[in-house]
């Protein structure tokens, strides 16, 4: 997928032991290159996605891999092999010596996937009317406020090309921030005016998934050309894109991308082996040796980059506040999981050194922080302060804590209550779902039954994010070399502050509790916001660090590399150290 400056990733496992001509039929069935006829032979490069997509509007888009990889740009990019801020719409920017103002520049002749001119007004209209709108409840709006205010910034015209940004103090990661995708004020202004019987803008329920794919208007790379629900996503080149190559040619090369929407990743490596599709990325660890063997005679290529830019996490769901006076978790449950003993004893009780050899085949990667290695703000814990596997330092911390051990080794709290609680993950993923088996095992050999419930992924986001109605998880969150990226995440208000949700626009909380060391860290990121000097920097993030590690929001576990299979028939694939093998799109051609 292309490269964004914020990325969610949750993605893709196989099944062995398949009869060749049940193979056969799965293949035959559900091969996307069958949906190329005699009269459309033109070039096409097939993918795959784990779940069909939520909406088609940017705005309200809380998922990877998501359509707007392909649809959208904003007014800069990040180089997808370097990290280094690049122009997109905007063909330039000039930065005030008070750090408090960012001036872009738009190319001339920018246009709409309709052939309309795209202005300086559609990039006005995009954060005044969208982003910084209090009607719209978008996680946009997280990474947007600013200071300990959470003050958001100012935007005016400057003249037909040039706009300007203010923001109310020197924020540090702003730049990285414009990266946003610029929406046309052309289709979607009546939308954002209007009001529907709800009260609510009509925006909020534009560009759902049942809209006509081919009246979606964008401005990057591809449109949307067809949708089929749970069978595929259909991008087609878009002709008024702005990028040319050297010798003045039109980009993309490629004419359509197909996203076959496939149920879990054993289907989709079978699709890979067959040839139906392109690429298969991410490569889970034990399909590795095995594409391996076939590299040659399957005429694709292997590569290889670092840990997975992503943090893999179990956490408990802290939340002690109630929704129409009930509690929105077990208050026998809950005081179980706001106890941060309890959070340290289950960290010392995984086995990530087996998680590593028997599910990530020795490709896997310890996650020790919050932030992710491959960021400079990145501070792993000392080794004598890791959460080494130690079942007996596990029973201690419990036992500090007032749980009780029975004669058969079961746990019990204070109270007598047996520690029992339900931890899900998204069904079809199985890496993860080995991952919360073996959980499972680990825990119980420390007194605890866990529950496994693996769920439909837009099913477990729903608990997440409305319902609150869950015990523990275990997910993996996109990360970037920016660390404020995830601000959305560890601010006590933020939308995605999931393992102590806030309220939310339609969805009041009573009750809520932010523990001293939550607010600390949001207080931190603020901070860290604002400070311009590197090194002082780097400090701040190194407190949030260690407050997370010592207070466990999240128990990190283990990342794979990130790995992609692609066929030989793609030119162009440079390889970046995060992964991601189309993050330059435009540039990549398929040759048959």
């Amino acid at each position: 997928m292309v490269s964004t400056v914020f990325s969610k990733d949750f993605r893709r496992y196989w099944l062995l032991g398949l009869l060749a001509v049940g193979v056969a039929i799965v293949l035959s069935s559900c091969n996307p290159r069958l949906y190329r006829t005699s009269a459309a032979q033109v070039p096409q490069l097939v993918d795959f996605t784990l779940s069909d997509p939520k909406s088609f509007n940017y705005a309200l888009i809380n998922e990877d891999p998501s359509v707007a990889t392909l649809m959208y740009e904003g007014l800069i990019t990040e180089n997808g092999l370097t990290g280094a801020v690049e122009p997109a719409l905007a063909e330039s920017w000039k930065i005030a010596e008070d750090k408090k103002r960012i001036e872009f520049t738009l190319r001339p002749g920018l246009k709409w996937s309709d052939g309309e001119p795209l202005t300086v007004e559609d990039v006005l209209f995009t954060f005044q009317d969208i982003f910084l709108n209090p009607a719209i409840p978008t996680d946009i709006q997280d990474v947007l406020r600013i200071g300990k205010n959470r003050v958001f910034p100012s935007v005016r015209k400057v003249d037909d090309r040039r706009i300007e940004f203010t923001t109310p103090e020197p924020f540090a990661p702003f730049l990285r921030v414009l990266g946003l995708a610029i929406l046309p004020k052309h289709i979607l202004q009546e939308a954002v005016k209007t009001k529907g019987s709800d009260g609510n803008p009509v925006f909020l329920s534009t560009w759902g998934t049942g809209t006509d794919p081919k009246k979606i208007i964008c401005n990057g790379p591809y449109v949307l050309d067809g949708y089929a629900t749970s069978q595929r996503v259909i991008f087609r080149r878009n002709p008024h894109y702005w990028r040319k190559d050297a010798q003045g040619n039109a980009q993309p090369y490629i004419e359509r991308i197909v996203w076959s929407v496939v149920e879990n990743q054993n289907t989709a490596l079978l699709q890979f082996r067959s040839g139906g599709q392109d690429i298969s990325e991410p490569i889970r660890p034990e399909d590795f040796t095995l594409l391996k063997q076939e590299e040659k005679r399957g005429k694709f290529t292997l590569h290889m980059g670092g840990p997975r830019p992503i943090t893999t996490f179990m956490a408990f769901n802290l939340n002690q506040g109630r929704r129409k006076g009930k509690p929105l978790v077990d208050p026998i449950k809950s005081k179980w999981f706001n106890n941060v003993k309890f959070r340290q004893a289950v960290a010392y009780a995984i086995d990530r050194d087996k998680m590593n050899n028997n599910i990530y085949r020795g490709l896997g990667a310890l996650v020790e922080s919050i932030i992710m290695e491959q960021s400079p703000y990145y501070q792993p814990p000392q080794p004598e302060k890791a959460y080494g596997f130690d079942p007996k330092k596990s029973k201690q911390l419990l036992t500090e804590a007032g749980f009780k051990y029975d004669a058969n080794g079961q746990l019990s709290d204070a109270e007598g209550h047996r520690v029992r609680f339900n931890l899900i993950t998204n069904a079809g993923n199985t890496v993860r779902e080995a991952s919360i088996a073996q959980i499972k095992q680990d825990l119980g050999a420390i007194g605890m039954q866990v529950d496994l419930t693996p769920i439909n992924f837009n099913t477990m986001i729903d608990k997440l994010d409305n319902t609150i109605d869950w015990d523990a998880y275990l997910m993996a969150m996109g990360n970037s070399r920016e660390p404020n990226s995830g601000s959305n995440i560890w601010s006590p208000e933020g939308s995605s502050h999931n393992f102590n949700q806030p309220s939310l626009p339609g969805k009041p909380i009573e009750n809520r509790v932010v523990a001293d060391w939550e607010a600390e860290i949001g207080r931190l990121y603020i901070e860290g916001a604002q400070e311009l000097d590197e090194t002082k920097r780097k400090v701040i993030y190194g407190k949030i660090q260690q407050i997370a590690h010592e207070n466990l929001p999240w128990i990190t576990l283990m990342n794979a590399r990130v790995m992609a299979a692609v066929r030989d028939r793609v030119e162009g694939v440079n390889y970046p150290e995060l992964g991601r093998a189309l993050w330059n799109i435009q540039d990549l051609r398929v040759v048959d």
